[in-house]
């Protein structure tokens, strides 16, 4: 049952190019990259770190842009450059001394396939290929990079009981008369 898988998650995993973003990369005149980000996914990341659990990208390519924007998301750690993936995910479970029941991995992409088959809880985004929504026990209603990181998040902080304890540092504001 995936309350039961979400009951164990302590650690979030995540594809930057088609999770984190839209997947499109746009290249400048001077040979820029540019990525899209939702900062919807680094509010919920920040709501996440808060409530206690830990946070990493997984990803294959090694970008400059996502190094920069993963400081403002209060991830705790990147694996830039794995190409295979599979056998990066021992060094993260070593790492975050967390086992495969424990982490969440969001994924899009056929080299995302040897980590979601491992893990406690694998997601995908509706943007993902074929192949790799057979291997999935949730797919998310947003898509990557338009708040799907978010959607996950929520379900996480709220399936745990967490939500509510983080949600007064936001409703119990008062207004001055």
């Amino acid at each position: 049952m995936l309350t039961d898988r979400i009951a164990k998650i302590k650690l979030l995993l995540l594809d930057v190019d088609g999770v984190l973003t839209d997947g499109r990369i746009v290249y400048s005149n001077s040979g820029d990259q540019l990525k899209f980000f939702d900062v919807t996914d680094g509010m919920g990341l920040a709501l996440f770190s808060r409530a206690g659990l830990k946070s990493a990208i997984l990803t294959a390519k090694e970008s400059r842009i996502a190094t920069d924007r993963v400081k403002d998301m209060h991830i705790d750690k990147v694996y830039q450059g794995a190409l295979r993936k599979g056998e990066v995910f021992e060094a993260v479970l070593k790492d975050f001394d967390v086992s495969c029941d424990e982490v969440c991995f969001i994924g899009d992409d056929l080299v995302d396939i040897p980590v979601l088959k491992r893990v406690g809880l694998a997601v995908c985004v509706p943007n993902a290929v074929s192949e790799v929504k057979n291997h999935v026990h949730y797919t998310t209603v947003r898509k990557g990079g338009r708040g799907a990181v978010r959607e996950v998040i929520d379900m996480i902080l709220k399936s745990q009981g967490k939500w509510d304890k983080l949600m007064e540092r936001y409703t119990l504001i008062r207004l001055r008369p």
